[in-house]
């Protein structure tokens, strides 16, 4: 039987790459003559270099320095694959996870854009990038300013263009826009949302060509819009990982399909991993481990929460936050019995 194991990262806690391992280990102990082919996935947010790293074995990370967030040094790395590709990720240089404190009104995607620019002076044919996990609302403005030459023009796209990895489809501005929808989770308090909305609405008009409400030009507080300006284009981030990933290939000569993320909910079905993973899989076997499951799952043969296998282990639920790889371990013993 040819069992492909293909889950999202569960954010804080265990990689993509960390968790189908483990997965792919319990499953083996229990049925070791299966093949197993792992290929850990991403949405174009944290773990997305994770993601392609692993798929392709070849590639190179190139290790930089760049401005965080907040303005301080950041050591990250960009992926160079063989194909002449790069890969860069903005939570790694522009993420939330870089601030000790939030920075509502200051925090920048300047990091990012210096690591597109390193990875076109390195020779990059073509661009991927992963914009989920954004620490500001600054509506690209910081990497469009690493990438504008001396004259004020931009740098030109490299020959094989440049891929945006969002599943994120709200527009730049208005109440589903950047700075309305996802502006508090970066510590724009209701009062100040306003204030940002401004900023923006006369940061896209700068910029009349191009429409500030394409879907996606509000993903990560406006770097999907500034990246639009650019010239890139913006594709669905998990559907994205996935093609570039070659997984619809891999899932074509399999018997049962596993995915997974930390908390299987209503938004799921939104283009998130599980989603897409269980729709390149359709009539076969789909099974789902999650850290949590809050949603029914009438669209899998089989599902397994690490939550209620801790609960089941230890008595503890908190466990499964603590010690995920153990339980994603349990997690495909079980499924493993019902394939």
């Amino acid at each position: 039987m040819h069992v492909v194991i293909a889950p999202d990262s569960f954010k804080g806690t265990a990689t993509a790459a960390a968790v189908a391992a483990a997965i792919g280990e319990g499953w083996a102990s229990e049925r070791p003559d299966d093949t197993l082919t792992l290929m850990p996935m991403a949405d174009g947010g944290e773990g997305t270099l994770d993601a392609f790293a692993t798929a392709f074995p070849d590639a190179r990370r190139v290790p930089i320095t760049v401005t965080g967030p907040a303005g301080d040094p950041v050591d990250a790395s960009w992926l160079a694959l063989s194909d002449g590709r790069a890969v860069v990720e903005l939570a790694a240089t522009s993420g939330l996870p870089l601030l000790t404190t939030l920075q509502p009104d200051t925090a920048q995607t300047i990091g990012f854009g210096q690591a597109i620019a390193a990875a076109l002076d390195a020779g990059a044919t073509g661009l991927v990038l992963g914009i989920g996990g954004s620490a500001s609302t600054d509506g690209g403005e910081g990497l469009l300013s690493a990438l504008t030459l001396p004259d004020g023009s931009f740098r030109p796209l490299p020959p094989l263009g440049v891929s945006v990895l969002t599943d994120v489809t709200s527009p730049l501005l208005g109440p589903s826009g950047a700075a309305a929808v996802f502006g508090p989770q970066k510590g724009i308090t209701p009062s100040r949302v306003p204030v940002h909305e401004e900023r923006l609405t006369a940061w896209a008009a700068r910029f009349p060509d191009v429409d500030p409400s394409t879907p996606g030009a509000g993903a990560a507080g406006g770097a999907g819009f500034g990246l639009l300006v650019w010239g890139a284009t913006l594709v669905g981030g998990a559907s994205g990982v996935a093609s570039v990933l070659g997984l619809p290939g891999a899932i074509a000569t399999a018997d049962v399909v596993v995915t997974g993320e930390g908390r299987y909910d209503g938004q799921s079905a939104v283009g998130k991993v599980p989603s897409v993973v269980a729709s390149l899989a359709a009539g076969r076997r789909r099974m789902l481990v999650a850290g949590a499951i809050d949603a029914p799952l009438d669209d899998w043969d089989a599902g397994a929460s690490l939550t209620v296998i801790a609960t089941q282990t230890t008595g503890s639920p908190s466990d499964a936050l603590a010690d995920p790889l153990r339980f994603a371990r349990i997690a495909g013993q079980r499924l493993a019995r019902m394939a």
